[in-house]
C-alpha cells in the first residue's frame, strides 16, 4: 500500500486528505517510481479548486501533482530505457504525484544525472523545462539580443533571467510590484520595470533605441498583451504561455500586420516535449545548465507529504520565496 494526498471534492486546501491506495504492478510501458521529492506548482492549486474542467470527469478520490523525482522500483512489460534503481524525474500528466509510489509512463520520464539533489530537481524540473522550451525552441534567443520577460521574479521568470544571462541576451524583466525589482535584477535582468507603475512599453523602446525587441515572453495575458505588442520591433514574436490575469480578448489579425509583420504563438509546453526524444533533449539541456552552475535555483522549502494542504496555503499566499517541495 502507498499513502497519497487525495481529494474527494474540489475546494480549499482542506479537501486534501491522506489516504491509503493499493500498489499494483506496472502495466505495459510503465515503471513504478518510489518518490523522494514532489514538486508543488500553481497548476496543482487550480486543479484542487476545480478550475480545469477535464478534471471533473476523473474518478474520485483524485490525487494531484505532475512533477516528482524518485527511484525505479519495478519495470513493466516493454520498457527498455530504465532499470530498477535508476533515479528518474517527470513533469507531465497523468496526475498523481502527491503519493509515496506510483506507476507512470516510462516514455515521459528521464534519468537524473549524479550530482543533482532530488529536492532541487523536483523544484526546478517543470519550470526549467518551460524556460528551455521558450528560449531554445519556440524562439531561439541569440547572444546580444533584447528580450522582455513578464513575471520576472516568479519561479519561471527567475530561472529565465539566469538562463538568458548565460546565453548572453539582454533581458528586460517586468514585475508586479516594486518589492520584486531587486530579486529580478539579482537573477540576470539588465533592467526591470513595474507593471502598473512604470510605462514599461515606452521604457523598452527607449532602451532599444526605438527599435523594440525581437521577442516578448508573456504568461500574464489580459493585463499585458497590448503592452507586449507595443514592445515588439518589426517581425517580432509575442510568445504567450499563460493567462494569470485573464484571457486575451479576440482581436483582428490585421493588428499583427499593422505593427510590423508580427508573429504570435500560444505555447503549450507538452507540444514541444511530445516525443521521448524531445523530452530527453530538453532535459539534457536543463541538467547541463544546472550542473554547470548557469542556473542557481534557491533551495526549496520542504514539507512532509502529509502537509500538502499547508503547501497550497503557502503558495496561494504568494508570500513564499523559492519553490515548495513535498517529501514522502
Amino acid at each position: 500500500m502507498s499513502r497519497a494526498m487525495a481529494l474527494s471534492r474540489f475546494g480549499g486546501p482542506e479537501v486534501l486528505e491522506m489516504r491509503t491506495v493499493p500498489e499494483v504492478a506496472p502495466g505495459p510501458g510503465e515503471i513504478c517510481i518510489r518518490h523522494s521529492a514532489i514538486g508543488v506548482n500553481f497548476t496543482d492549486v487550480h486543479g484542487r479548486r476545480g478550475d480545469y474542467r477535464d478534471l471533473h470527469d476523473l474518478p474520485k478520490p483524485l490525487v494531484l501533482g505532475m512533477e516528482a523525482v524518485g527511484v525505479v522500483e519495478a519495470i513493466g512489460p516493454g520498457v527498455e530505457r530504465f532499470r530498477t534503481g535508476d533515479r528518474v524525474a517527470y513533469a507531465s500528466r497523468p496526475l498523481g504525484a502527491y503519493c509515496e509510489a506510483r506507476n507512470f509512463p516510462a516514455a515521459r520520464c528521464v534519468r537524473v544525472p549524479e550530482g543533482l539533489a532530488d529536492e532541487i530537481v523536483a523544484a526546478t524540473f517543470l519550470k526549467g523545462l518551460t524556460v528551455q522550451v521558450l528560449a531554445r525552441c519556440v524562439f531561439r534567443v541569440e547572444p546580444g539580443s533584447w528580450v522582455v520577460f513578464h513575471s520576472a521574479a516568479g519561479g519561471v521568470g527567475t530561472l529565465a533571467g539566469q538562463w538568458l544571462r548565460a546565453l548572453g541576451a539582454r533581458a528586460i524583466g517586468i514585475v508586479g510590484s516594486a518589492e520584486k525589482v531587486a530579486s529580478a535584477l539579482e537573477n540576470g535582468y539588465e533592467a526591470v520595470f513595474v507593471h502598473g507603475q512604470d510605462d514599461w512599453p515606452a521604457r523598452v523602446r527607449e532602451l532599444t533605441g526605438g527599435a523594440g525587441v525581437p521577442v516578448v515572453y508573456d504568461p500574464v495575458g489580459l493585463a499585458t498583451w497590448e503592452g507586449s505588442i507595443a514592445c515588439l520591433g518589426s517581425r517580432g514574436h509575442l510568445v504567450c504561455f499563460g493567462n494569470s490575469s485573464g484571457l486575451v480578448p479576440p482581436f483582428s489579425v490585421n493588428l499583427l500586420r499593422d505593427r510590423g509583420s508580427l508573429w504570435l504563438t500560444w505555447v503549450r509546453f507538452g507540444d514541444y516535449t511530445a516525443s521521448t526524444d524531445e523530452l530527453e533533449a530538453a532535459a539534457r539541456d536543463l541538467f547541463d545548465a544546472l550542473g554547470r552552475g548557469l542556473l542557481r535555483p534557491r533551495p526549496p522549502r520542504t514539507l512532509p507529504l502529509a502537509q500538502a494542504a499547508q503547501a497550497h496555503r503557502l503558495l496561494e499566499s504568494r508570500k513564499t520565496t523559492g519553490a515548495l517541495v513535498l517529501i514522502p
